[in-house]
């Protein structure tokens, strides 16, 4: 775990690096420009990578349904694809991506470790865009979407391997903006479900998984033509990005659990229980303006339905991963005239519930605090509201149930973690 959290770590610093020393240039305030030159229409290719979790959903009908099995990752990627702009905003266009990574959730007992891993894979997929402003486009995306998954086993394990490829559907959204020449940067949110299907038959019934993963992808593309005319013809707004600011946000993402059980004899970590579902959030917000770069802080409430759940023959049990805050700065620089790229992080604090169908109800909630890293793309549609995407990794601290099961202290631990992308909008007051 501390190494796949240290390997995003440094692929967000490293990528970020990038987008923000491509504002060298910048304007101090985004002013009146005549229309972009820059030609959306045409071929292009790019390197990229990223970050994810996957959850797993087991069943054996109609004895269980657990949704589900989870754990995080990284991954790199290579894209080629093509677009064309149909009108002055709206653009078509298709693409085939190639990744590879190690996303997926391990457990780690004495003497053997076994890993289920999305070892490599590839997307093929239609998209359509909206230029946000002649800079900087906004797009949704699906196709199809093939995944090779591995169960590695060693330790006493060793002999436990096993290979799946799966077939599935992936959808998406993203926004990709202009740095300089005939480079675009990207940054997606994915999710693919690779479907219900049984690995292993046994008399009366069979044994059923479900994969799905939730990716956030940072890519840098290079164009072709970009300079051979057919630029928007509209100019981009006027925007100062110095003041206060209310917004909202509509997200997803998934939650991971790595439980730890030591029961005397060695110590259990599975690394963990998989959660998924939707979120909502408003903000408030100051960003002050330096020229080439804006800082500035924020605080967020959020509510979320991101869930595990456990269906066996009557009844269920839920753990809700449901509310929370942030108290997060913020640092970006000016990609080009409309749009800021940036990372952000701070303190986070959430709530969390575990409870059954009656008669047993509430079994117990507690609350823990954390720290939250992330980053994202920002442009503006008005002189005074932006858009944006993002996303954010956010690990709380480990809690003890030992004592509320009547168990010595350690024997029964959990820590969370999240990885969430929320597409929102911001109004600043001038």
């Amino acid at each position: 775990m501390f190494l796949r959290v240290s390997a995003k770590s440094f692929l967000l610093g490293a990528v970020s690096a990038v987008a923000l020393m491509s504002a060298a240039q910048a304007a101090d305030v985004v002013q009146p420009v005549e229309a972009s030159g820059f030609n959306w229409s045409g071929a292009y290719i790019g390197i990229g990578g990223g970050f994810g979790a996957s959850v797993h959903k087991f069943s054996v009908a109609p004895i269980i349904d657990f949704n589900g099995i989870g754990g995080n990752g990284v991954f790199g990627e290579l894209t080629a694809g093509y677009d064309y702009m149909v009108s002055d905003r709206f653009l078509l266009g298709g693409f085939i991506d190639a990744n590879g990574g190690n996303i997926g959730p391990s457990i780690s007992i004495p003497g053997a470790d076994i890993d289920l891993t999305n070892s490599y894979g590839f997307d093929v997929g239609l998209r359509a865009g909206y230029l946000l402003n002649p800079d900087t486009l906004g797009y949704v995306l699906g196709g199809y979407s093939w995944q090779h998954f591995k169960l590695d086993g060693s330790g006493f394990a060793e002999g436990l391997n096993f290979t799946q490829n799966r077939s599935g559907y992936v959808l998406g959204v993203g926004m990709e903006t202009v740095l300089r020449g005939n480079w675009t940067l990207k940054t997606e949110y994915r999710y693919a479900d690779y479907g219900d299907k049984s690995v292993i038959d046994f008399g009366g019934g069979s044994l059923n998984v479900e994969p799905s993963t939730h990716t956030f992808h940072i890519a840098a593309n290079y164009r072709f033509g970009v300079q051979n005319g057919g630029g928007a013809s509209f100019a981009a707004p006027t925007y100062n990005w110095t003041g206060f600011y209310v917004g909202g946000a509509l997200g997803a993402g998934t939650a991971v659990h790595d439980l730890g059980v030591d029961l005397g004899g060695g110590a259990l970590d599975l690394d963990g229980i998989g959660s998924e579902g939707v979120l909502g959030e408003a903000s408030i917000g100051y960003d002050y303006d330096f020229g080439s770069w804006v800082a500035g802080v924020q605080l967020d409430g959020s509510y979320s339905g991101i869930r595990s759940k456990l269906d066996i023959p009557g009844g269920s049990i839920k753990l809700d991963n449901d509310y929370g805050f942030d108290a997060l700065a913020r640092v970006g620089a000016k990609v080009n005239e409309s749009t800021l790229a940036y990372v952000i992080g701070g303190y986070s604090y959430q709530h969390f519930d575990l409870h059954a169908s009656d008669p047993v109800g509430d079994i117990i909630d507690w609350n823990k605090s954390g720290f939250t890293v992330g980053g994202g793309l920002e442009t503006a549609v008005s002189s005074n509201m932006t858009v944006g995407l993002e996303y954010r990794y956010s690990q709380f601290g480990k809690k003890d149930f030992s004592s509320e099961f009547g168990a010595p202290d350690g024997t029964l631990t959990d820590k969370a973690s999240f990885q969430t992308v929320r597409i929102g909008a911001k109004y600043k007051f001038n």
